[in-house]
């Protein structure tokens, strides 16, 4: 996961700050010293480390924190801050027209994932209750316009292509048949290259003149580290950009990119790309990101992740099944699958104030719940509706249908076994069991065979 190396180091600088109770200016020195390592370790501009650690020393050896009873909680605040400026204090957000439909123009080089990001931003304004429409500007690489169709119709969102014509055309003709059609936001795919040259900015600058968008947004690729800030760098002094789309964070443990994107160009990170799927997108919110690098959890983020998954009558019915003491193998195949869907346990869990730092050493299988789905797949209707109904052949039908063994559905059942029973002591007529059965239906963990611990099988 991205900032997991700074995340540990920074950690354990504050670790060692909190264990010396009062502080001393050169004990503060010694940790500016490795937070400067770590900053650099992680690929952060060195100009930006430079002056990131001047403005924190200055302010940790004043009078105030050196005097504090609680000094190291003191310089974490004091980091915590600093980080949320340097990505940008408030959250920045799109640049919306107060008349006719918003334009936003995406660009970036060949392989940043610009197409599937473009699908992504369409689908989290769709939810926002937008009506937007792709426009495949991509004229040059194979399939481009394909993918974008692909990846449109998986977002359920229009997508308006003329085949390989003059892009500036084709995103003049987008914009005509979205004023004729209702959308709001257009969303121009525009055509990368594997390097910056002057006649992909010239399109680019060609099309900024025909529709004047009111937001150009640039996709880079974290990955790349200190490349991506120059090429945000290189395309915001020829074309002017007026924000940053940082895809794939959730695959660089360093993310230096994202410390230093804001204080090299002027232009905020807006959005980031956090997996492959289409819904694992995120708003970019600074001080929410400061707070996991410095391992203190998101709690904002899960539950807006949640909120999104959760669907609210399947919720509610399944309360009243917990209520009831009626859940079965099909509701817990149901819950797997939301949890699933908020990504891995192991980022959910990062998201979780003080619970991050003791997963990193912790070998979470993602692929548990793989085979718990496999399991309970292979068993009958009647089996998942009545458990108990799973005789020695049956599990070893199961067992061989799910490619696993029949101890691991053994174990399977057992913690099943035990969890009812705990929503059984739960299932009292009070209202205050009932609001922990709408919360447990909701999203619980403990809901997971293991009270929220896969179970080792295979």
């Amino acid at each position: 996961m991205a900032f997991e190396g700074l995340s540990e180091k920074l950690n354990n600088v504050f670790r060692k700050l909190k264990s010396r109770g009062k502080l001393s200016e050169s004990d503060i020195k010694e940790a500016m010293r490795e937070v400067r390592l770590a900053l650099l370790e992680a690929d952060v501009s060195y100009k930006v480390v430079k002056d990131f650690v001047a403005k924190v020393s200055e302010k940790a050896v004043g009078e105030e924190v050196l005097e504090s009873l609680t000094p190291a909680q003191q310089v974490i605040k004091i980091v915590r801050d600093e980080l949320c400026a340097l990505m940008g204090d408030s959250n920045a957000r799109i640049n919306m027209p107060s008349k006719g439909p918003c334009i936003i123009m995406m660009c970036g080089l060949q392989g940043s994932g610009k197409t599937t990001h473009s699908a992504k931003l369409a689908k989290h304004f769709k939810k926002e209750g937008h009506r937007p429409l792709l426009a495949a500007c991509d004229i040059y690489r194979p399939a481009a316009i394909n993918q974008l169709k692909v990846v449109g119709d998986r977002a359920g969102v229009k997508v308006f292509e003329m085949g390989q014509i003059s892009p500036v055309v084709i995103a003049k003709q987008a914009v005509a048949y979205a004023k004729d059609y209702g959308h709001d936001i257009i969303i121009l795919d525009t055509a990368g290259r594997l390097h910056i040259d002057e006649k992909l900015m010239d399109e680019l600058k060609n099309i900024k003149a025909e529709v004047q968008p009111s937001e150009i947004m640039l996709v880079v690729d974290a990955m790349t580290g200190q490349d991506a800030v120059n090429v945000a760098k290189s395309f915001d002094d020829a074309l002017g950009i007026d924000s940053v789309l940082m895809s794939k964070l959730d695959s660089d443990t360093r993310g230096g990119a994202a410390l230093s994107v804001l204080a090299v160009t002027g232009k905020p990170i807006k959005f980031v790309g956090t997996g492959e799927k289409l819904d694992e997108f995120e708003q970019f919110h600074p001080d929410r990101m400061a707070s996991r690098i410095l391992g203190m959890g998101d709690v904002m983020t899960l539950i807006e992740k949640a909120e999104n998954v959760v669907n609210q009558k399947e919720a509610e019915k399944l309360a009243q099944k917990l209520q009831e003491n009626k859940f079965d193998m099909e509701d817990l195949l149901s819950q797997l699958k939301q949890i699933q869907k908020l990504g891995s346990i192991k980022s959910i869990m990062s998201m979780i104030p003080g619970v991050g730092d003791k997963m990193k050493d912790v070998d979470v299988d993602e692929k548990q719940f793989l085979r718990i789905e496999a399991m309970i797949t292979s068993m009958t209707p009647a089996e998942r509706r009545k458990p108990s109904i799973i005789n020695p052949s049956r599990k070893r039908r199961i067992a061989a249908g799910s490619g696993t063994k029949v101890e691991d559905v053994n174990r399977l059942l057992k913690q099943f076994e035990q969890m009812q029973q705990m929503m059984k002591k739960l299932g009292g007529k009070g209202k205050g069991n009932k609001r922990m059965m709408k919360r447990l239906a909701g999203m619980n963990f403990e809901n997971m065979p293991g009270g929220g611990k896969l179970p080792p099988i295979g």
